[in-house]
């Protein structure tokens, strides 16, 4: 469920802007379209779970947004699919001035049981996909006169959080692909950004590894006593996309209540 309880400030230059979403069908991408859509961009989104992605469209459409999102149903981890899904929503939004790749997968897995196909998976699951979405917007941002994209990392690396040896090495690799990204594409004024988020307290999260012991050390770990939301996310995304952030580039931005 969408839910603005936590909507910041409304920024005008997003208005009419195409931005594409990556795993923008649930959890903070889906707040991260709702988001957008509610400052009046043309949202365009991916996500392999057609279920949520068109019932995503369907309220927002509901809601009254100045443009409907456009939703493509792909599999990321496929770079031929997914670039002609980014394509096909281009035809409908326009060349996209904005990106944020935050599709992931942060299932658990032992390290007794990593193989090479499924370290090689959680890779292009995480990584991957983050360098071709940018790879396919980066000529159309420079066409436009710039642009600004915005990359999902994670604390989860810094703090040590067991089980999770490739999507760390992933999102911890997302750090140095932006600021190779924003180095190569600052002459053309396409700003690269990267957000790391805390534990954020999606439905996902709740489901499967929120436990009472998990929570004691959230708020053992942070300074703030509140819960991160995806909308929290979505506040710190938007304002990276808009023009308030001009100058805001190569830079890491934590959500993680001050976890120390």
């Amino acid at each position: 469920m969408i839910t603005t309880k936590h909507a910041g400030a409304n920024y005008p230059s997003l208005m009419d802007r195409a931005v594409l979403v990556t795993g923008g069908g649930s959890g903070i991408g889906a707040s991260i379209v709702a988001r957008l859509s509610a400052c009046g961009a043309k949202v365009g989104f991916v996500d392999i779970d057609e279920n949520a992605g068109c019932g995503l469209v369907k309220a927002l459409s509901q809601q009254g947004v100045r443009h409907t999102p456009v939703f493509g149903r792909c599999d990321i981890t496929d770079i031929d699919a997914f670039k002609s899904a980014i394509a096909d929503i281009v035809d409908e939004t326009g060349p996209f001035t904005g990106l944020v790749n935050n599709a992931a997968n942060d299932t658990r897995h032992e390290i007794s049981e990593v193989t090479p196909e499924s370290w090689r998976k959680a890779l292009s699951v995480n990584l991957d996909h983050q360098f071709f979405a940018a790879q396919a917007v980066a000529q159309g941002m420079k066409t436009a006169g710039g642009g600004s994209i915005v990359n999902m990392g994670s604390m989860s690396w810094r703090v040590g959080i067991d089980r999770l040896s490739a999507y760390v090495s992933a999102k911890s690799a997302i750090e140095g692909l932006t600021n190779g990204l924003a180095r190569e594409l600052g002459p053309s004024r396409i700003r690269v950004n990267c957000i790391t988020p805390g534990f954020v307290k999606t439905e996902r999260q709740v489901q499967l590894w929120l436990t009472p012991e998990l929570e004691a050390q959230v708020f053992e770990s942070q300074c703030l006593p509140d819960f991160i939301e995806a909308e929290d996310v979505a506040n710190l995304a938007a304002f990276l996309l808009a023009d308030d952030s001009r100058m805001c580039t190569s830079g890491v931005f934590p959500v993680n209540g001050g976890w120390i």
